[in-house]
């Protein structure tokens, strides 16, 4: 078979990593990204490039280990294990919820040092070429031909006429984000069930600077200041500061238009917070910052014919309340090699090569991609929104402690039949769509337990009573009478 071309657009997180698990894979891979390349000095400065900090969990660290466990290793050598949420009361009293009773643990990650680290991975594989500063403009899905701009009009590629860049591909990989250019031109060749809805909360980036050389608070913690509608929030970085990012509804930051509202919603709502990030830096950040929206997107199917193929944000875009859009977008990449392999040991190939995979095979693959991963992505953009009410709100109430408690019990004696939603997500490998439904059926026996329980209690307490007054009780025959009476 000749040579097989896959083209990606996209060089972020999720590009990379497809990258290489392509070129493993046999693929001759050509990454198209619009941005400068964030790794050389001089663009540093160049661009929005604030966000959210990543947290990454056992689903992403996954689909680096099947690629290459040496690669997981450098990954988790980059982050810093967070044990469980640090909440922050008004008072200043901190309360430690831990992730896990097992001790498990997700991990925080600068995303610059881990965008660096994958696309010198990518780099080194010999079939894979980066271009930087070439803008997706359109593509013939049923072709494979691809056209894109220079940035750089005098660019050196063979094919530029007038900045423009034309390639043929095989196979096309759309990971260029929530607004991918690759999903709005497929929606133009297949009916897309599409759906993208912003929230009515922003958020802003600000810092948490070292104190005495050391960090300002516990490195072992997410940190959170819940406060009913809004909240913020804490992760710890290799430098011994903190990446502090602010969530609350639009309409509070319409408010604030000065430093000093801005001190004074800070002394207000997170004393102990402004304390230890001082007046200065913060009036400095909250002034230079965007203020940025939350938004999620949600869209079936995910391919198109043997030819294109969305990853990552690009087809799942979600609110970063779970932690799990970077994972996602890994257990994305992962999730297809898997299927694009078992495609072709099922076609009776020795070879792990799916470049070898004929187009009809890489249609089957990708065909059956779509339909398993549309419903498992659905899945957790709507569990990363309603994290969000849990983070802000009820971590600090105490129906929802009690249930975490007496759940972490049962956790801990049946753990192969009770596991929290929080560990299924961040723990397990689990399709999201079973963590959904197993997580329901969890509640469901909880909820019955309780009120099992409950009635006991009630009874015992009534037959104690009756027996204290001596008031004669009802034989059990009565009592079958009245539990199964008809009025």
């Amino acid at each position: 078979m000749s040579e097989r071309h896959v083209v990606i657009i996209g060089g972020g997180l999720v590009g990379s990593l497809t990258a290489c698990y392509l070129a493993k894979r046999g693929w001759t891979v050509d990454l198209y990204e619009k941005r400068q390349d964030t790794r050389l000095q001089q663009h540093d400065g160049l661009g929005d490039n604030r966000s959210i900090n990543l947290a990454i969990s056992e689903r992403g660290l996954a689909a680096l280990r099947r690629l290459d466990p040496v690669l997981e290793a450098r990954v988790k050598a980059l982050a810093i294990p967070m044990h469980g949420r640090m909440i922050h009361a008004l008072d200043g009293h901190q309360s430690s919820q831990p992730y896990d009773i097992f001790g498990k643990h997700i991990n925080s990650v600068s995303r610059s040092a881990l965008i660096t680290l994958l696309l010198d991975e990518a780099d080194s594989y010999p079939g894979v070429n980066l271009h930087f500063g070439h803008e997706f403009i359109t593509a013939n899905f049923d072709t494979g031909q691809v056209v894109l701009q220079e940035a750089d009009s005098g660019g050196h590629n063979n094919s530029c006429e007038r900045g423009r860049v034309v390639v043929d591909a095989d196979l096309i990989v759309g990971a260029d984000g929530a607004f991918s250019r690759v999903r709005q031109r497929m929606m133009s060749k297949v009916m897309i069930n599409y759906s993208q809805t912003y929230i009515e909360h922003g958020y802003c980036e600000l810092s948490m600077g070292p104190r005495n050389g050391d960090f300002a608070i516990s490195p072992d913690h997410l940190h959170i200041w819940p406060r009913g509608s809004f909240m913020l929030i804490a992760l710890p970085n290799l430098d011994r500061s903190f990446t502090c990012t602010l969530f609350m509804p639009w309409q509070q930051f319409d408010r604030i238009k000065s430093d000093a509202d801005i001190v004074n919603f800070f002394r207000e709502n997170f004393p102990d917070a402004l304390h230890l990030m001082g007046e200065k830096s913060l009036c400095a950040e909250f002034a230079a910052n965007p203020k940025c929206s939350l938004m999620y997107v949600k869209c079936l199917p995910h391919t198109y014919k043997n030819r294109v193929v969305i990853l990552g944000d690009a087809a799942h875009a979600m609110v970063p309340f779970y932690g799990q859009g970077m994972n996602c977008g890994f257990e994305d990449i992962e999730v297809l090699d898997r299927i694009m392999v078992d495609t072709l040991q099922h076609a009776n190939a020795s070879s792990k090569r799916t470049a070898d995979l004929s187009n009809r095979l890489l249609r089957r693959a990708l065909d059956k991609y779509s339909a398993i991963r549309s419903v498992d992505t659905s899945a957790i953009v709507d569990l990363a929104l309603e994290n969000y009410i849990e983070m802000r709100a009820k971590v600090v109430d105490f129906k929802y402690l009690m249930r975490r408690f007496l759940e972490g019990l049962l956790y801990r004696m049946f753990p192969q039949r009770i596991v929290p939603l929080y560990s299924m997500v961040s723990f397990t490998s689990i399709p999201y769509a079973d963590v959904v439904t197993r997580w329901n059926r969890q509640s469901m026996y909880l909820y019955r337990s309780i009120k099992v329980l409950a009635f006991t209690a009630a009874f015992g307490v009534g037959l104690l009573s009756a027996r204290l007054l001596g008031l004669r009780l009802p034989s059990p025959s009565e009592i079958a009478r009245i539990v199964t009476r008809k009025d």
